[in-house]
């Protein structure tokens, strides 16, 4: 997945200026993709060049409201519809899990418990998300919640796995 079909599909959802596209950026993809203001205002310009989004409107203080255009629309729809890429297995969290023998077992533990923390952390503030999100019935609201409720049982997964791993480390290490 890339950036730019991430703000692709966005535009296809509502148009949006890039501070909307941002603020939907923190909620709705929270746990899928994430964007720096500069990432995204330069894929905003790629996309316009490549005639992919257009300025639907343009407001005070310069603000520009971008929709998709057919072209990027068609875009959209081909990355969509490609055959699923195969998924990228790293994790800088579990390569470092890997070499956790080179540290005593307390500094084990506690990077395994703060790893759990981490998790109960996400899982706490993707509930709040869905608490305040107005779902309706519209397809964004559907799949929305799809991708959340994902998101919600990963972390809980990655918090039950560091309160397994750390009674592990405990039982074989002390």
């Amino acid at each position: 997945m890339s950036l730019r079909h991430a703000v692709l599909g966005m535009l296809a959802d509502a148009p949006g200026s890039g501070y909307d596209l941002l603020k939907r950026f923190e909620t709705a993809m929270a746990n899928v993709w994430s964007a720096t203001q500069s990432q995204l205002y330069g894929e905003l310009g790629k996309l316009e060049k490549a005639g992919m989004i257009k300025v639907a409107e343009e407001g005070p203080r310069g603000r520009k409201e971008y929709a998709i255009t057919d072209e990027g629309r068609a875009e959209l729809r081909a990355w969509l519809l490609d055959p699923a890429p195969r998924p990228v297995r790293r994790s800088e969290t579990l390569l470092r899990v890997y070499f956790l023998g080179e540290v005593s077992p307390v500094q084990a533990r506690e990077y395994v418990r703060r790893q759990g923390e981490s998790a109960e952390e996400l899982n706490r503030h993707l509930a709040s998300i869905d608490e305040e999100v107005d779902w309706d019935d519209s397809d964004a609201a559907l799949f929305g919640r799809l991708v959340l409720e994902w998101g919600k049982r990963y972390a809980a997964m990655e918090q039950d796995w560091a309160d397994w791993a750390v009674g592990e480390i405990r039982a074989a290490r002390g």
